[in-house]
């Protein structure tokens, strides 16, 4: 008999592979789902179907697959040096890409720590808020602030900032102590927008003035908080909280790993509401999803706080291998270009207009209870019943049904619990995204509607 390249793979892939956030006893129930190549907007799996990437291959993809700028980076890269520790020396594009992120993020961001993920992004920005009071002697301030259904990726000290209980308490042991505030969920608070902003900053305040004395550092998805289901801040809430860190004396660590890089509409979410924290964590489009660098930006007073004699031991101990690769740094500096050359954070807005006005219809569904929609990152969120929000039980899996019905439809997405989530590639044209958001809506109303069971 003979054995074709599918089968091959997918028995390798039951053998031996395990996947990330999947119940590996449903994945291995079914045929294998195998991605052989990518050309711009869509993927394409072993056996030559075709899909359209709707969610970024997980947020990060910005200008498409098989990008030949992108690529050709890459290779001349290739012909200098494809890594170079960037511990006690420095390599070129590092450089010149820490340049850029100065002169693109907001004011006062001026030094750059590179890694290799959102989550060791963000482990970095914990440990220098930790070490930066350290250094100046103030040793309470060790306590810091996250906001409920927070996720700042994977890492044990991203982890102690996270508040999703399916993801997290399992480890609650191996963590250090937080304190959570809300984050402002209108559509599941009894007093609407107005009524979630003032939970948060009343909480956050309070919490501010009974013990500020004893918190390093806030921490915040800023605008959109992407894995509690896509929660949309209201107006000045970002801004009303910056305020308030600032006069307690409390650092802010904008989690910028999913919301940059022009994803909001802006290049940053901190703009939306020109607000410029003390650290910033950026990642996922920074390479324009080609390849895993991350960066940690800081402001002078953090830096200065390090920079000391050597006896004085007040170095940052921390690095990874690939700190600073050279090829992702190339890759990351010929997707900053692409940014400018095409105006991309304008196309952005316009599209993000043509996807809202795709999608009013769907509102109107009886099992849609809010489209959440900030810049191109959009989330769905359905309920058993529309009037009283009632959500649907976890074992009815209706955002899992919808996402496969898309992918059958052709499009690839992941759902969060029950909403589904729209993150296109940046550069879709207005004629993909037409094509994308019908499917979106097709596989919506198959599920909750016409009964559809996958």
């Amino acid at each position: 008999m003979i054995i074709t390249n599918y089968e091959r793979l997918a028995a390798m892939n039951k053998a031996h592979l395990w996947l990330p956030f999947t119940q590996m006893k449903d994945y291995n129930k079914l045929d294998p789902f195998i991605i052989e190549r990518g050309q711009g907007v869509k993927l394409y799996d072993i056996q030559g179907r075709s899909y359209y990437d709707g969610f970024s291959s997980v947020w990060l993809n910005v200008h498409g697959h098989n990008v030949p700028e992108l690529n050709q980076a890459i290779t001349d890269q290739l012909d200098r040096v494809a890594h170079s520790t960037l511990l006690g020396m420095a390599n070129i594009p590092a450089i010149e890409l820490a340049e850029k992120l100065v002169r693109i993020t907001p004011k006062g961001l001026n030094k750059v720590f590179y890694s290799d993920s959102g989550a060791t992004g963000v482990e970095i920005a914990i440990k220098m808020a930790f070490q930066y009071w350290h250094n100046r002697g103030v040793h309470e301030k060790k306590t810091f602030i996250t906001m409920n259904q927070a996720y700042h990726g994977d890492t044990i000290g991203a982890v102690s900032v996270g508040a999703i209980p399916l993801y997290h308490d399992v480890f609650r042991p191996m963590l250090f102590p937080t304190e959570t505030i809300p984050y402002p969920y209108a559509y599941r608070h009894k007093g609407g927008a107005a009524g979630a902003m003032e939970s948060t900053l009343t909480a956050l305040r309070s919490l501010l003035e009974t013990r500020g004395d004893e918190i390093a550092a806030l921490i915040v998805e800023p605008i959109v908080q992407g894995a509690a289901g896509m929660i949309i801040m209201p107006p000045g809430c970002l801004r009303e909280m910056a305020l308030l860190c600032r006069k307690h004396q409390v650092l802010l660590i904008a989690d910028e790993v999913a919301t940059g890089f022009g994803r909001t509409g802006a290049m940053f979410a901190c703009d939306l509401e020109g607000v410029s924290p003390d650290l910033m964590v950026v990642g996922k489009g920074l390479t324009g999803g080609y390849l895993p660098v991350a960066a940690t930006l800081a402001t002078d007073e953090i830096y200065n706080a390090f920079y000391a004699d050597y006896q004085e031991q007040k170095t940052f101990f921390h690095g990874h291998s690939f700190t600073g690769n050279p090829l992702g740094c190339a890759v990351a500096l010929a997707s900053l270009h692409r940014f400018e050359e095409r105006d991309m954070l304008k196309g952005v807005q316009t599209k993000a207009s043509f996807v809202q006005q795709k999608l009013m219809a769907l509102k109107e569904r009886p099992h849609v209870g809010e489209i959440r929609q900030k810049g191109l990152m959009i989330g769905i969120e359905l309920v058993r019943d529309k009037a009283s929000h009632e959500p649907y039980d976890w074992a009815d899996r209706i955002g899992v049904r919808a996402a496969k019905r898309a992918r059958e439809l052709g499009m690839l997405t992941r759902p969060l619990g029950n909403v589904v989530v729209f993150i296109p590639p940046l550069a879709s044209t207005e004629d993909e995204l037409d094509a994308m958001t019908d499917i979106l809506a097709a596989s919506i109303i198959d599920v909750t509607e016409n009964g559809l069971t996958i």
